[in-house]
Protein backbone atom coordinates (compact mmCIF):
# COMPACT_ATOMS: atom_id res chain seq x y z
CA UNK A 1 0.00 0.00 0.00
CA UNK A 2 3.06 2.29 -0.05
CA UNK A 3 2.70 4.99 -2.73
CA UNK A 4 5.42 7.50 -3.53
CA UNK A 5 3.53 10.59 -2.31
CA UNK A 6 2.05 9.11 0.88
CA UNK A 7 2.83 11.07 4.02
CA UNK A 8 2.21 9.04 7.18
CA UNK A 9 1.08 10.85 10.34
CA UNK A 10 1.32 9.89 14.03
CA UNK A 11 -2.06 9.86 15.84
CA UNK A 12 -0.73 11.61 18.97
CA UNK A 13 -2.39 14.97 19.67
CA UNK A 14 -4.99 14.67 16.90
CA UNK A 15 -8.72 14.84 17.55
CA UNK A 16 -9.85 11.87 15.48
CA UNK A 17 -13.43 10.88 14.67
CA UNK A 18 -14.29 7.36 13.59
CA UNK A 19 -16.99 6.22 11.17
CA UNK A 20 -18.20 2.67 10.87
CA UNK A 21 -18.38 1.73 7.19
CA UNK A 22 -19.59 -1.82 7.50
CA UNK A 23 -19.96 -4.67 9.92
CA UNK A 24 -20.43 -8.28 8.87
CA UNK A 25 -21.35 -11.36 10.80
CA UNK A 26 -19.11 -14.18 9.69
CA UNK A 27 -19.59 -17.87 10.36
CA UNK A 28 -16.97 -20.57 10.76
CA UNK A 29 -18.45 -24.02 10.48
CA UNK A 30 -16.68 -26.62 12.59
CA UNK A 31 -17.58 -30.18 13.52
CA UNK A 32 -18.94 -28.80 16.81
CA UNK A 33 -21.36 -26.46 15.02
CA UNK A 34 -21.21 -22.87 13.87
CA UNK A 35 -18.87 -20.30 15.43
CA UNK A 36 -20.05 -16.72 14.85
CA UNK A 37 -17.78 -13.71 14.70
CA UNK A 38 -17.85 -10.13 13.41
CA UNK A 39 -15.64 -8.09 11.13
CA UNK A 40 -15.79 -4.29 11.07
CA UNK A 41 -14.37 -1.69 8.68
CA UNK A 42 -13.77 1.74 10.23
CA UNK A 43 -12.53 5.06 8.82
CA UNK A 44 -10.72 7.40 11.22
CA UNK A 45 -10.03 11.05 10.35
CA UNK A 46 -9.61 14.54 11.77
CA UNK A 47 -11.72 16.15 8.97
CA UNK A 48 -8.72 18.29 8.08
CA UNK A 49 -6.80 16.16 5.57
CA UNK A 50 -5.72 13.25 7.78
CA UNK A 51 -7.41 9.86 7.39
CA UNK A 52 -6.85 6.14 7.86
CA UNK A 53 -8.82 2.90 7.54
CA UNK A 54 -8.78 -0.30 9.52
CA UNK A 55 -10.29 -3.76 9.80
CA UNK A 56 -11.09 -5.48 13.08
CA UNK A 57 -12.30 -9.02 13.72
CA UNK A 58 -13.64 -10.42 16.98
CA UNK A 59 -16.38 -12.55 18.57
CA UNK A 60 -18.29 -9.41 19.69
CA UNK A 61 -19.29 -6.32 17.71
CA UNK A 62 -17.86 -3.74 20.12
CA UNK A 63 -14.49 -5.52 20.29
CA UNK A 64 -14.33 -5.76 16.49
CA UNK A 65 -15.01 -2.01 16.17
CA UNK A 66 -12.39 -1.16 18.82
CA UNK A 67 -9.80 -3.31 17.02
CA UNK A 68 -10.67 -1.65 13.69
CA UNK A 69 -10.22 1.84 15.21
CA UNK A 70 -6.81 0.88 16.61
CA UNK A 71 -5.81 -0.58 13.24
CA UNK A 72 -6.98 2.59 11.44
CA UNK A 73 -4.91 4.83 13.72
CA UNK A 74 -1.78 2.95 12.60
CA UNK A 75 -2.37 3.85 8.94
CA UNK A 76 -3.07 7.60 9.12
CA UNK A 77 -1.99 9.57 6.04
CA UNK A 78 -2.07 13.24 5.00
CA UNK A 79 -4.23 14.02 1.94
CA UNK A 80 -3.72 17.31 0.02
CA UNK A 81 -6.87 19.46 -0.02
CA UNK A 82 -7.75 22.55 -2.03
CA UNK A 83 -9.94 24.64 0.35
CA UNK A 84 -13.12 22.51 0.69
CA UNK A 85 -12.52 20.19 -2.27
CA UNK A 86 -9.75 18.16 -3.92
CA UNK A 87 -7.04 19.66 -6.18
CA UNK A 88 -7.95 17.66 -9.32
CA UNK A 89 -10.00 14.72 -10.58
CA UNK A 90 -8.64 11.25 -9.98
CA UNK A 91 -9.44 7.58 -10.50
CA UNK A 92 -8.63 4.82 -8.07
CA UNK A 93 -9.03 1.07 -8.20
CA UNK A 94 -8.59 -1.93 -5.99
CA UNK A 95 -9.69 -5.43 -6.87
CA UNK A 96 -12.96 -5.15 -8.78
CA UNK A 97 -13.87 -1.72 -7.36
CA UNK A 98 -13.31 1.49 -9.32
CA UNK A 99 -13.79 4.97 -7.85
CA UNK A 100 -13.77 8.31 -9.67
CA UNK A 101 -13.60 11.54 -7.66
CA UNK A 102 -13.87 15.05 -9.10
CA UNK A 103 -13.61 18.51 -7.52
CA UNK A 104 -16.85 20.48 -7.21
CA UNK A 105 -17.76 24.13 -6.69
CA UNK A 106 -18.44 25.38 -3.13
CA UNK A 107 -21.90 24.47 -1.86
CA UNK A 108 -22.17 21.23 -3.88
CA UNK A 109 -21.69 18.91 -0.91
CA UNK A 110 -20.38 15.36 -0.91
CA UNK A 111 -22.06 13.58 -3.81
CA UNK A 112 -20.98 10.03 -3.00
CA UNK A 113 -22.47 6.84 -1.71
CA UNK A 114 -21.73 4.44 1.12
CA UNK A 115 -18.07 3.71 1.74
CA UNK A 116 -16.81 6.52 -0.55
CA UNK A 117 -18.85 9.10 1.39
CA UNK A 118 -17.48 7.90 4.74
CA UNK A 119 -13.88 8.24 3.53
CA UNK A 120 -14.35 11.65 1.89
CA UNK A 121 -16.18 13.11 4.90
CA UNK A 122 -13.50 11.82 7.28
CA UNK A 123 -10.81 13.51 5.18
CA UNK A 124 -12.70 16.79 5.48
CA UNK A 125 -13.73 17.22 1.86
CA UNK A 126 -17.01 19.17 1.69
CA UNK A 127 -17.52 19.61 -2.06
CA UNK A 128 -16.84 16.65 -4.35
CA UNK A 129 -18.52 14.54 -7.04
CA UNK A 130 -17.82 10.82 -7.17
CA UNK A 131 -18.82 7.66 -8.94
CA UNK A 132 -18.21 4.13 -7.72
CA UNK A 133 -18.21 1.41 -10.38
CA UNK A 134 -17.64 -2.31 -10.43
CA UNK A 135 -17.60 -4.14 -7.13
CA UNK A 136 -19.63 -2.70 -4.25
CA UNK A 137 -17.66 -4.72 -1.69
CA UNK A 138 -16.96 -2.15 1.09
CA UNK A 139 -13.38 -3.42 1.62
CA UNK A 140 -12.45 -2.84 -2.00
CA UNK A 141 -14.41 0.42 -2.35
CA UNK A 142 -12.62 1.92 0.67
CA UNK A 143 -9.22 0.83 -0.67
CA UNK A 144 -10.05 2.15 -4.18
CA UNK A 145 -11.04 5.52 -2.65
CA UNK A 146 -7.76 5.62 -0.73
CA UNK A 147 -5.91 4.75 -3.95
CA UNK A 148 -7.49 7.78 -5.65
CA UNK A 149 -6.71 10.03 -2.65
CA UNK A 150 -3.06 8.85 -2.52
CA UNK A 151 -2.58 9.93 -6.14
CA UNK A 152 -3.72 13.51 -5.46
CA UNK A 153 -1.01 16.18 -5.64
CA UNK A 154 -1.31 19.86 -4.74
CA UNK A 155 0.12 22.62 -6.96
CA UNK A 156 3.03 23.27 -4.58
CA UNK A 157 4.19 19.64 -4.79
CA UNK A 158 3.86 19.61 -8.61
CA UNK A 159 5.94 22.81 -8.85
CA UNK A 160 8.56 21.29 -6.55
CA UNK A 161 8.78 18.09 -8.64
CA UNK A 162 9.11 20.02 -11.90
CA UNK A 163 11.63 22.47 -10.47
CA UNK A 164 9.62 25.58 -11.38
CA UNK A 165 7.95 28.25 -9.28
CA UNK A 166 4.25 28.17 -8.35
CA UNK A 167 3.20 31.01 -10.73
CA UNK A 168 4.36 28.99 -13.75
CA UNK A 169 2.04 26.10 -12.77
CA UNK A 170 -1.03 28.37 -12.73
CA UNK A 171 -0.12 30.65 -15.66
CA UNK A 172 1.26 27.94 -17.91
Amino acid sequence: MKKKNMEFVKPGGLELKDKLVSIQRVTKVTKGGRAFGFSAIVIVGDENGIVGHGLGKAKEVSTAIAKAVENAKKSLVKIPLSSSTIPHEQKGKHGGARVYIQPASPGTGVIAGGAVRAVLESVGIQDVLSKSQGSSNPHNVVKATFDALFQLRDAYKVAQERGVNLEKIYNG
